[in-house]
Order: C-alpha cells, then sequence, then structure tokens
C-alpha cells in the first residue's frame, strides 16, 4: 500500500508537529500526548478517505508511525525559531538551575557551550522520535477504528438466494 500513505502521514504530521509547538497550544501535548495521538488520527482518517474499501488496523498503524515521525521532523524544524528567538531567557533559566543545584564548573561549560546545545537538540528530536513513533501509531490505530468505512452485509456475504 506504500504510496497512498505518504499524503495522509506528511498531513498526520504537519497537524500534530505544528500544534506541539505553538506556544500554549503545546501544552495539550501534556494531556497524553493529545496533539501526537491527534496527528495520527488525522492521517488515518485522510487514508480512509482516500480508499474505497475499509482500511486495515494495520494501515491505520503504519500511516499514524509515519505521521509521528514526520511530525518528529516538524518540531525539529519549527522549533529552531523558537529556539534562536528565546536564547536569551532560556540562557538565564539554565543558569539560574545550575546556580540552585551547585553544578560542578567543568558540567556547567559544557551544559552552556555549544556543544552542549547540540547534545540537548539531538536529545529532544530523539525524544520526539520516539514519542511520535508510539503515541501517534496508537493515534492511527484509534482512526483506523473510528472511521473505518461500513461494508453493507450483502457485501460480505454476497447477494442473498431467494
Amino acid at each position: 500500500m506504500g504510496r497512498p500513505l505518504i499524503q495522509p502521514a506528511i498531513v498526520g504530521g504537519l497537524v500534530s508537529g505544528v500544534l506541539s509547538v505553538l506556544p500554549v497550544v503545546a501544552l495539550g501535548n501534556a494531556c497524553c500526548c493529545l496533539w501526537v495521538v491527534s496527528g495520527g488520527v488525522v492521517a488515518a482518517y485522510l487514508l480512509q478517505q482516500n480508499q474505497p474499501a475499509p482500511i486495515s488496523t494495520v494501515d491505520g498503524a503504519l500511516v499514524g508511525l509515519l505521521a509521528g515521525i514526520v511530525a518528529a521532523f516538524v518540531i525539529s524544524l519549527l522549533s529552531i525559531p523558537a529556539f534562536v528567538m528565546s536564547t536569551g531567557m532560556e540562557q538565564q533559566a539554565i543558569e539560574e538551575i545550575l546556580d540552585a543545584t551547585r553544578t560542578p564548573p567543568e558540567v556547567r561549560e559544557f551544559i552552556t557551550s555549544p556543544a552542549g546545545r547540540a547534545v540537548a537538540a539531538a536529545a529532544g528530536f530523539l525524544f520526539s522520535l520516539l514519542a511520535g513513533a508510539i503515541f501517534s501509531t496508537l493515534g492511527g490505530l484509534l482512526g483506523a477504528a473510528i472511521f473505518r468505512k461500513r461494508v453493507p452485509p450483502e457485501a460480505v456475504d454476497g447477494p442473498v438466494a431467494e
């Protein structure tokens, strides 16, 4: 089924990724990864709309998984401008936390260095990828169950003989 999965996965991943990055709206992910699950549901819905026959739960799970992967990339890309704009505030918050925890100087230096920031960005991407893969797949399963087209009984059993 390869190709029909791509467009729904991209749209579901974009929905999930954009909602996960918006400042106040992103708090919805604190509620059972709401936006990540929603991306999988949207992807399954779109996949079903593009298919004449009912989609299987495997199709829903697969398109949800792909949407989660797309969402991780979208979140990482959209986080870059937010990261650049909030660098001063973030740096101040990090300094306050390091002061309060009495962090050793060499650890403090690494955390505030460009290499430390790169490690934090990579860890954030890996977390988004893992959470997206898990929760968006669950959303795809849920979407497949909710939006599956119903097959009329005569289509399943064949014509009724009289």
